[in-house]
Order: C-alpha cells, then structure tokens, then sequence
C-alpha cells in the first residue's frame, strides 16, 4: 500500500505509540483520523498533527462498545472517504497477581473488573475495530490493511494474566483475520512492542524500570517511533500478512 494520500484509522492515538504512529504515517502523506476515548488528548493530538502539515480528524470512540464503534466509522466516512487501514492500538494496563499470599494467607487476588476491563478494550475492542473496518473495506472494494498491536507479554508476563492473556488474543487473531481476509485483498498484521518510554512505562517503579533495562540486549527502552517505523512497514509490504513483527530490543520475558 502506498501511505499517501491513503486513509488510515488509529484507536489510542491521542498520545503515545498512537500519536507516533500518526506523526510517522501522518508525515508520509497518509491522512490520519484519531480515534481515542480522551477528547482533550484527540484535540491537542489533532492540532499537533495540522502544525506538521499533517491532514487529520478527530473522532470520539469506545471500542469496547459495539455501537460507539459503528457510529464512529459511519462518522470517518462521512468526513474523510473510505477506509484503506486501521491501526489497533488502544489499550490499557491493570496489573495484578492472581493470587497474592502472606504468611499463609490470601491478602489479594485479582478482581473481576480488573479481568473484564482488560479483556474488553485490549481483545474485544481489537475484534470490534477490525470487523468494522474490514467489512467497511470489502464493500467499498478497498484493499486495506489491518495493524494489531500485541506485546511481548503474550508469551505471559507474572502480574498481567489479564494484559498477557488479551496479547496473546490479539496475535491469534491477527493469523486467523490474515486467511480469512487475504481473498478479498485485505492484509493482516501485528506489531509486539517490548519495553517502550510511554506513559505506561512512566508509571513502573524506578527500581523496577532499571532492572528491566538492563535485561534489554540493547540497554535501553523502545522509542514510540520504532514502533511506528514496524507498523509502516507492513502498511507498504504488499507480501507481508499472518505475522507478528517483535520489536523488543532482543528481550525475552
């Protein structure tokens, strides 16, 4: 595919990998609508968009939620045309122990809606965005492409039960959308970040931080722009579908 001039969605795209992913893209011609559920951080992502000469909309979503997700396509539609590629980008943490013990005895365990939130907007968020998108895509004969963003926790991560287990989702899907979708010349691909400096990782314990660092082959934490610079790349590979890009710095959890 060729980036410009191209129409591509991104969820989670008022701030972080998703704003970085819509400045790399957003820089190569493509026109870039941001879907986020943070109305203030669309409008001042959307804004820092325009002074780089970068065409860009803002649309309000929840992804978790399958009418807000139709109603928001519907609206990049009717404003900016017919959809070439849709970034999955939205995401959030809510870390935890299953179970946590103490001399003996249980003091925590995972909550319900610690599971249920993850699961919703991590995985069913993904799944309702990209059924959108690739149905959007086959009726008006587009053939686009699909970007999920998985992690290196979906190998399993101790404290992410729910963020590894909705990871791990996310890959799954990627290969089953890529050979179901290939015959109406829709691609499929993910991305699995490692360790990046973004608000998520900002708020990780410096100790913490450190020794994950020194873990990276690398010595050092991702940049949101290596990330972008993996979801380009599938966007413009014309052969590449049904695969994962691990972008970690060489770690493995």
């Amino acid at each position: 595919m060729e980036l410009n001039d191209s129409i591509i969605a991104i969820t989670g795209g008022g701030r972080g990998l998703g704003l970085a992913m819509a400045i790399h893209m957003g820089s190569q011609g493509a026109q870039i609508a941001l879907l986020d559920r943070d109305t203030d951080a669309l409008d001042s992502a959307v804004g820092l968009l325009k002074e780089k000469g970068i065409t860009a909309q803002c649309f309000a979503i929840d992804v978790s939620d399958e009418g807000s997700v139709i109603r928001t396509f519907d609206a990049i539609e009717s404003a900016m045309g017919p959809l070439d590629g849709l970034v999955n980008n939205a995401g959030i943490v809510r870390d935890g122990l299953l179970v946590k013990a103490k001399d003996g005895e249980i003091v925590d365990r995972m909550s319900l809606s610690s599971w249920q939130q993850v699961i919703d907007i991590n995985l069913t968020g993904v799944f309702l965005c990209g059924r959108e998108a690739a149905t959007r895509m086959i009726s008006a004969g587009r053939h686009g492409v699909i970007v999920n963003i998985s992690s290196i926790s979906r190998a399993g991560n101790q404290g992410q039960s729910n963020y590894s287990a909705a990871k791990a989702g996310v890959a799954a899907l990627t290969v089953t959308w890529a050979g179901e979708l290939a015959r109406y010349g829709i691609r499929v691909g993910a991305v699995a970040p490692g360790f990046v400096e973004t608000e998520m990782t900002a708020s990780i314990r410096e100790d913490m931080l450190k020794r994950i660092t020194a873990g990276i082959p690398l010595h050092r934490l991702g940049q949101p722009e290596n990330i972008a610079q993996s979801v380009a790349y599938i966007f413009t590979n014309d052969y590449f579908t049904g695969r994962v890009i691990e972008c970690d710095g060489g770690l493995r959890i």
